[in-house]
């Protein structure tokens, strides 16, 4: 099976949520143009020609699990060396949604490259890239001074995609719904 850097499954917050994300994003993160806030939990992924069956399986799946709450109220920070950081906003709580995660891998166990990294799949919204240890300790401290908690419930992830192209922008191609309630 062939899986593509153009394709990835997220979760999304709703779009109501976005304005304290996206703010921040408008000023740090290099990627707001091609991607809308999203956590991944699994990238790279199948081709869009590929949904079809997939869908399927993903809704079988994901009826069987209950909707949960997600809150974003912390900020972390990943190093990528050479005073280069990716800063982001911990999602909570980790152990669900990495639990979470995990399933929906078994239907597709060849897009685990998330969890290929040093410490395994780490759940996070990024908001945004930082050269330079003191800047990043500074932005983050200013940050967290001044955020509000954000909180969701998670009812449905999605298949999102875009086209090859170096200018385009990922978009929703399928909605996966969480067990209704």
């Amino acid at each position: 099976m062939i899986k593509v850097y153009t394709s990835a499954v997220v979760i999304i917050p709703p779009v109501e949520k976005w304005a304290p994300i996206q703010e921040i994003r408008k000023i740090h993160d290099r990627q707001i143009n091609r991607w809308m806030p999203h956590i991944t939990l699994l990238y790279p992924f199948r081709p869009e020609d590929d949904y079809p069956p997939l869908e399927r399986e993903f809704s079988e799946k994901c009826i069987s699990i209950k909707p949960f709450k997600i809150k974003l109220k912390q900020f972390n920070y990943f190093n990528h060396g050479r005073q280069r950081y990716t800063l982001w906003l911990n999602p909570e709580p980790i152990d669900v949604i990495s639990n979470f995660q995990a399933t929906i891998l078994k239907i597709v166990p060849d897009c685990n490259d998330v969890n290929k990294y040093k410490n395994g799949f780490r759940p996070h919204l990024s908001v945004g890239q930082i050269k330079g240890k003191s800047n990043l300790m500074e932005i983050k401290k200013n940050l967290q001074e001044r955020w509000k908690e954000i909180t969701f419930l998670l009812n449905e992830i999605f298949f999102i995609s875009r086209e090859k192209s170096k200018a385009s922008r990922f978009e929703i191609k399928k909605r996966i719904q969480l067990k209704k309630e």
